[in-house]
């Protein structure tokens, strides 16, 4: 018997929430902007047990978080040093240059714009001495080994300290004009799919389908994509992370689509598995089963709200899907992790996977439950839905509102 029966109804565009307004756009700006400040000066408590006096960060989503700055994906890559910024315990300093330093003085009118060179090293000694910094905390992990070693070199009087994942860390708790864009995002793409569904049909083609539903959110309120919007059918759904191809539906095969949007720099992710005609015992009991992991997960959280036993940690959840799969024996576990942090990144704090901290997870935050099973060679399944967990209300909510049910889309 199959684990999981067809839904009789197809969701419709209308079901769910409208997109922003003009409105709801000025009240986060004007929030973001009253917020900067203590996020601000959250880093900086951080100093003193590090032994630093300033901080030099190149994280596009953290520039944004703690200044107001914004560049674009990947805009990074072509930017310089513009977007880069120095934070001692008196100043915040954003690196411009001429291509970006009206856009900084406007979005970052708290911080004191300074020229971004492309070469970083000529200048980094009267940079650091600007504010008095003896010892800099840096975002490694972002900075090239080889600008490292320029940088000691031209201030050998200054000591470079790595630091990694403390502003991440922050934004991984999320405030509450944080959760609605990442909920009005959810909210663009349930729209975006419901209405996607009349072109799910025999002959259309992965790209097809990929490109019409980018057009979709980004007509419905989205001011981009939270990254490239995924369709993949029957055997390269397999396939956890494949690209759109000229692979087209074909009856009695399953359809996944992995996509989000994206509204005021906050995402969406959401994974539906569609089926084109009468779906297959094989593939309901695939079906079944990992909405059956998911639930677990999402029953574990909900089990720790009231706070007696603590939250879980991201391991925990990870561990609670898979051995689900792996028990009923049937099908292959996914290998990737259960799911990940989001925000002003597709992928930030908290991870949910092996090898995810074993601490308990923050509050409040959004993270995505994402668990798979893939047969290589013949189909695949994923549900993955955005949840917010807030302990402090004892809130476990789905904010993608999409329906998880089997749905046989007609063939």
């Amino acid at each position: 018997m199959s684990d999981a029966s067809v839904a009789p109804g197809l969701p419709n565009p209308a079901d769910f929430a409208r997109p922003p307004t003009a409105s709801d756009l000025a009240r986060w700006a004007e929030v973001d902007a009253s917020a900067r400040p203590a996020r601000v000066t959250r880093l900086r408590a951080r100093f003193e047990s590090a032994g630093i006096d300033a901080y030099f960060g190149l994280r596009r989503e953290n520039v944004r978080y703690l200044t107001g700055f914004v560049l674009g994906e990947g805009e990074e890559r072509v930017a310089g040093t513009s977007g880069h910024f120095l934070i001692s315990g008196a100043d915040v300093l954003l690196l411009a240059d001429s291509r970006y330093t009206v856009q900084a003085t406007a979005q970052a009118p708290e911080a004191r714009v300074v020229d971004g060179p492309r070469d970083l090293a000529p200048g980094w000694a009267d940079l650091v001495a600007s504010v008095g910094a003896k010892r800099v905390g840096v975002e490694a992990a972002l900075l090239p080994y080889a600008v490292w070693r320029r940088l000691e070199a031209a201030a050998p009087d200054v000591e470079l300290v790595p630091i990694e994942g403390w502003v991440e860390a922050d934004r991984a708790i999320k405030e509450p004009a944080e959760i609605e864009r990442v909920a009005a995002a959810c909210a663009i793409a349930d729209r975006a799919l419901a209405g996607l569904l009349a072109s799910i049909k025999p002959g259309a083609t992965e790209r097809d389908l990929a490109l019409d539903l980018e057009w979709r959110m980004r007509t419905g309120g989205a001011e981009a994509v939270a990254f490239d919007p995924t369709c993949l059918v029957g055997p390269n759904a397999a396939l956890p992370h494949g690209s759109p191809s000229a692979a087209e539906v074909r009856s009695g095969t399953v359809v996944l689509i992995d996509f989000g949007a994206q509204v005021d720099g906050y995402r969406s992710d959401m994974t539906r598995t569609l089926f084109v005609g009468e779906p297959s015992e094989r593939d309901l009991a695939i079906y079944g089963l990992v909405a059956r992991a998911q639930a677990a997960a999402v029953a574990q959280i909900e089990a720790t709200i009231d706070g007696e036993l603590g939250l879980p940690s991201g391991r925990d959840l990870h561990g609670i899907a898979t051995r689900l799969i792996e028990a009923d024996g049937r099908f292959p576990a996914f290998g990737h992790g259960l799911g990940h942090g989001i925000g002003l990144a597709t992928h930030e704090q908290p991870l949910l996977s092996a090898t995810a901290l074993d601490s308990s997870l923050p509050s409040p935050t959004v993270f995505s439950v994402e668990p798979g099973i893939y047969v290589e060679g013949e189909t695949g399944v994923r549900i993955e839905d955005l949840i917010l967990l807030d302990a402090d209300t004892g809130r476990v909510e789905r904010l993608t509102k999409f329906p998880r049910d089997v749905f046989a889309l007609p063939d």
